[in-house]
């Protein structure tokens, strides 16, 4: 239990789990029996803050998961508000989060039902966080050099309620831009957060170049003469 309890912008409202629960679950059960959209889901245990937004998207599944994009730089542009200035956060296609150059934190992506369609129009989109706070106990710093939490990167006076309340103001905005503008302004602010943009990497069983982001947010591989995209779409997970 996050103390004291956030207070989310308009349109947003929130919801308190157990620590033992998965915020991203249960949101994606809610979905199923029907929720309001626009409910974010959380819970803090063992240096860990995790949370979930549940969205009813107009429009098709492949064009929705743009909002994968927007919960990454919504996390960048929070703790660019909230920690020290030196800090830099970079986006690891899909979702992984990365705080000087180490992994912090991911991001996930659900629909409440078996069809993948990515041309369907989609009744709910879930999106899930996972950031690190601190260390585990017993954990000794860099015992793992390619994870880090906040605390050790400086931002240890972050709290789990300033982080959440600031990542749902900064989200709320990117949905309406999105809403307004479309994709291209996520798409442009993503890219100059991208981690590994024009070197060789190896996502998903595909091994090449990341070249950049297509208009739907998919990944562009080079491999030998070819391109491959990797959609969004490949990290959705169903209830």
């Amino acid at each position: 239990m996050i103390a004291p309890a956030p207070t989310f912008p308009p349109l947003l409202s929130g919801l308190a789990v157990g620590a033992g629960l998965d915020p991203f679950a249960k949101a994606m059960s809610m979905a199923m029996i029907g929720c309001d959209s626009g409910l974010v889901t959380y819970a803090e245990a063992e240096g860990r803050l995790r949370w979930a937004l549940g969205l009813a998207p107009a429009g098709p599944l492949e064009e929705a998961m743009a909002m994968v994009l927007a919960a990454g730089v919504a996390f960048s542009d929070a703790l660019g508000a909230l920690g020290p200035p030196e800090t830099a956060v970079h986006l690891e296609w899909p979702g992984t989060i990365r705080l000087n150059g180490a992994q912090v934190g991911a991001i996930r992506a659900g629909i409440a039902d078996a069809d993948m369609d990515p041309a369907r129009e989609v009744p709910w989109l879930c999106l899930g966080l996972d950031v690190a706070l601190k260390m585990e106990a017993g954990r000794e710093p860099g015992y793992d050099p390619d994870r880090t939490t906040l605390a050790e990167e400086g931002c240890g006076d972050i709290g789990a309620t300033q982080l959440l309340e600031s990542w749902s103001r900064h989200m709320l905005v990117w949905i309406n831009r999105w809403l307004d503008e479309g994709t291209q302004p996520l798409h442009r602010d993503w890219s100059g957060r991208a981690h590994l943009m024009g070197e060789d990497v190896s996502v998903m069983g595909e091994a090449g170049t990341f070249l950049g982001l297509d208009e739907r947010g998919g990944m562009l591989v080079r491999q030998g003469s070819g391109t491959t995209l990797l959609p969004l779409t490949r990290m959705l997970e169903r209830s």
